[in-house]
């Protein structure tokens, strides 16, 4: 598997550091052009470490007979197998197929999740569907009832994407009163971003034609656990999607084949798989799966229901839990910010537990609703520190304290939680999750 490189590397080329020189250094003291000469120094080219002439590097034994035939279908390294969905089923007695797998933030780059490590979360398991035979439905408060079947809507107007979409119990492990100790994709893990291409909902049900009374769409799945979730009219005719394609390719079973619903910015559980119908309604269903669950318990015995918009948020993904930091020095901290209610405007870093708080710089494009990278280059001393980021959207949204998000919930709350990741760091290096 490879690993993270944590210096900035001897090789390092004009177009690096021009990039290099967009960044904003934590330390007021460690400037972009001190960074890159100081990086250079510890990276052996001061010191003569770097071997010149051709006679110097070996022949690898890869060079020396053909390499494998093309496949049908790509997949990753060999060297690469470390890296895997994490998963859970807290129901495997009842139904082995329903729980959760986790997308490994701490192992990938960029913002894209590849298609084979987006999380899933199903209630009882994935439907074998075929395609042929599967149909949608839009009903009930509408002019013209239509059917359609994947061939139907192939031929419309398509448009892309890119969004998060994030399980509302994202995080929830983190409502217990001792932190747990999980890599950041553990934590965190119910969260990716993909290209999504579909047809707007708006379109399909301005073509059905809304009646007098429509407010609602009550929208169902096809799996075996009949998924229903209640969705705001207003929502439907903004910038929903029912989405047939994944980062270029058809939508994977286990991410809703060959359909689904897609509410950018709102969580997950309404971002209905394997969808099958669209009933206009005048108000809400009260389903069993926006009643019992989905739904905020607060101190005084009352519950938010509804609470669809997924809050501003923001994770270091290195160094992070599962990494330890080998040597004093420099390294590039990094990791990703999202919000449900647009852009991200601002990541900022702190490593002394929130007290005070620096610039990271943005990786673009920033898209709406999607992941932002964010970097910084930081120089660790060798003393004990706490890191933070804290992301501001382009609503002013700031991803609050631990504090500030648990006092509104009955203790244990895990929905929706979106507050401050703390990863402490110790002199000897090791990285654990702890509760500032």
């Amino acid at each position: 598997m490879s690993k993270r490189r944590t210096t900035l590397p001897a090789e390092t080329t004009a177009q690096s550091l021009r990039t290099m020189d967009n960044v904003t250094a934590l330390s007021p003291h460690l400037t972009r052009r001190r960074f890159l000469a100081r990086g250079a120094s510890v990276a052996g080219i001061a010191a003569g470490g770097i071997a010149t002439g051709a006679a110097a590097q070996e022949v690898p034994a890869w060079m020396k007979t053909p390499g494998a035939p093309m496949r049908a279908y790509g997949t990753p390294s060999s060297y690469e197998k470390a890296v895997q969905r994490p998963s859970a089923s807290g129901y495997a007695k009842v139904s082995p197929a329903t729980g959760s797998s986790r997308t490994p933030h701490q192992s990938l780059e960029g913002t894209i999740t590849p298609s084979g490590l987006h999380f899933e979360r199903h209630h009882n398991g994935v439907p074998d569907i075929d395609p042929a035979k599967h149909e949608l439905l839009i009903h009930g408060l509408v002019n013209r009832p239509l059917m359609f079947n994947l061939a139907t809507l192939s031929r419309y107007p398509m448009i892309s994407r890119t969004y998060f979409v994030e399980c509302a119990g994202n995080s929830g492990g983190n409502s217990q009163a001792k932190p747990p100790q999980g890599t950041a994709g553990a934590l965190h893990g119910l969260a990716s971003t993909s290209e999504w291409t579909g047809i707007p909902l708006s379109l399909l049900l301005n073509e059905a034609g809304l009646a007098g009374g429509a407010q609602w769409v009550i929208a169902e799945g096809a799996d075996s656990a009949a998924m229903v979730r209640s969705v705001p009219l207003a929502k439907c005719m903004d910038d929903a999607m029912v989405a047939l394609y994944q980062n270029g390719e058809r939508v994977r079973p286990e991410q809703g084949y060959p359909m689904r619903l897609l509410l950018p910015g709102w969580e997950g559980n309404m971002c209905v798989k394997w969808l099958r119908r669209l009933k206009v309604t005048d108000g809400p269903a009260h389903s069993k799966d926006e009643t019992s669950k989905y739904s905020d318990l607060q101190p005084d015995g009352k519950a938010r229901q509804f609470t669809f918009e997924l809050g501003v948020k923001s994770l270091i993904t290195f160094p992070s839990f599962g990494t330890r930091l080998d040597r004093h020095g420099l390294y590039e901290l990094t990791g990703l910010a999202w919000s449900g209610a647009g852009r991200i405007s601002r990541v900022e870093i702190s490593e002394d537990a929130g007290k005070t708080w620096r610039d990271a710089t943005l990786q673009g494009p920033i898209h709406t609703k999607s992941f932002t990278r964010f970097r910084l280059p930081w120089e660790w001393n060798g003393n004990a520190v706490v890191l933070q980021s804290r992301a501001i959207d382009e609503k002013g949204h700031v991803q609050p304290t631990r504090q500030a998000f648990t006092s509104q919930y009955i203790a244990g709350m895990n929905y929706h939680n979106h507050y401050i990741q703390s990863w402490a760091i110790a002199a000897d290096g090791s990285i654990s999750n702890v509760h500032v």
